[in-house]
């Protein structure tokens, strides 16, 4: 167990506001804590990306939803950013927050956890804390994150503490900070979990103490196969209206009317982002170690991963109604990343549905007030200035995102300005106007023609 003057010492250099704070990684994650923790203690913020720590340091901006305003007032307070890990060796807890791919088979990546553990375990020191944030299976913290600090010599809960913490940030999302969401805690000890309890509520008013890490660890994936499961359900019932005849957002809205039991869920293009299209292959790889096959938690993947193949039906539908083949299709994709109003494009749906149309012979074009370029399987595609412009003489309008920006336009007005009036809409935003071919995901077959 920790000696007894471990708790005692974290409490000492918060009620002094004295303790160093150490994040490695300045993502979408590490930067908004940083700069969080900035104003209670001095912080440093780590990275292996020499051009987004001189970003920082110069006082501007790496990620959209983030006020360059904001990091130089945290600059002017006890923050910076390096990419010599060696100004970690003297702070008292270290936050990892790096990204968890997965590879090409879909089982998670965890090389960049192992290296931010390597790093840690080359400067740590007795009565340091170090906490993973960085989304993952249950017991990645025990079985991985562990071993390696024990590299130094040290023992986990004796000479130092280990928790993990799950981030909850979404990215562009302006109704909740960080300071307003609950954080969860869970320590491969007891007294672990409290001196992360105790180092969060520094900044967090309401922090939610589980059993263990692996508890903690559970808490994000419940959270995010949640999500994906019943986005994967609505789909589905999309993908079933359509042939019905049934518009899937009527019965949405309708439904949403119900006071309890109902939470609403939208179709779309499918998933994105750096949680909810991961997660479910995270627990699905945990589970079979386990020797269960997690039937459910791979179907809705496999159902959200098919809808962008269902957009790319949608368009050769509306093309070949136009009388026109795909191979010589000018086709204009609005909405690059993964949700709106952000920049964000990992695992966007637009990546494997610009993938389809090229490898078919579609001329490509796109449009994101948010993406300027985006590379792909060697060739860069360039944002056009305007929805307008992308548009005119295009043959055929892919919606796949409902920026706040394409929710003002007006489809007749945009129409207008197309060679064939295709118009393919996955976000419910907007409804046919004379004139136009149109279809949308979850739209009845009355409008998809």
């Amino acid at each position: 167990m920790l000696g007894t003057g471990f708790s005692e010492r974290f409490r000492e250099l918060i009620r002094k506001g004295e303790l160093r704070v150490g994040i490695i990684g300045l993502g979408y994650v590490g930067l908004p804590l940083a700069i969080s923790f900035s104003g209670k203690f001095p912080v440093i913020g780590y990275d292996t990306s020499r051009e987004k720590v001189d970003t920082v340091n110069r006082g501007e901006t790496p990620l959209l939803y983030i006020d360059a305003g904001t990091i130089r007032d945290a600059l002017g307070r006890s923050f910076s950013a390096t990419i010599d890990h060696e100004s970690l060796r003297d702070c008292d807890v270290i936050i990892i927050c790096v990204p968890t791919p997965l590879n090409i088979e879909k089982e998670p990546d965890l090389s960049y956890i192992k290296s931010a553990c390597g790093v840690v375990a080359e400067i740590l020191r007795p009565y340091m804390f170090v906490i993973l944030e960085s989304t993952t299976y249950p017991g990645t913290t025990r079985e991985i994150v562990v071993p390696i600090l024990e590299e130094s010599g040290l023992k986990a809960g004796e000479d130092f503490g280990v928790a993990y913490s799950p981030e909850r940030i979404d990215p562009g999302n302006t109704k909740y900070r960080l300071d307003e969401i609950p954080k969860v805690v869970g320590g491969i000890t007891s007294e672990c979990t409290h001196i992360a309890a105790s180092i969060y509520g520094t900044i967090i008013p309401e922090i939610i103490e589980v059993r263990d890490s692996d508890a903690a660890e559970a808490t994000k994936m419940l959270e995010n196969i949640f999500r994906n499961v019943n986005i994967a359900l609505v789909n589905e019932l999309a993908l079933i209206f359509e042939q019905m005849g049934v518009d899937t957002w009527e019965a949405i809205q309708a439904a949403s009317s119900k006071p309890y039991g109902y939470m609403p869920f939208f179709p779309g293009p499918g998933v994105g982002g750096h949680c909810i299209p991961l997660d479910p292959y995270y627990m699905a790889y945990r589970a079979k170690r386990c020797g269960f096959i997690p039937r459910f938690i791979e179907t809705s993947g496999e159902i959200n991963n098919f809808m962008r193949i269902h957009v790319v039906n949608l368009i050769e539908k509306g093309l070949h109604e136009a009388g026109m083949p795909v191979e010589r299709a000018r086709i204009t994709l609005l909405g690059l990343s993964y949700k709106k109003n952000i920049d964000d494009i990992r695992e966007s749906p637009s990546l494997k549905i610009i993938d389809y149309l090229v490898s078919l012979g579609a001329e490509v074009r796109v449009y994101d007030p948010f993406v300027k370029v985006l590379s792909l399987g060697g060739r860069e595609f360039h944002s056009m200035n305007s929805v307008e412009a992308a548009l005119t003489d295009s043959d055929c309008a892919v919606f796949l995102v409902d920026h706040d920006e394409f929710r003002e336009k007006r489809i007749g007005g945009l129409v207008k300005l197309m060679r064939t009036p295709v118009v393919i809409d996955c976000k419910n935003l907007f409804e046919k106007t004379p004139g136009m071919i149109y279809l949308g995901v979850g739209k009845p077959r009355s409008l998809n023609g």
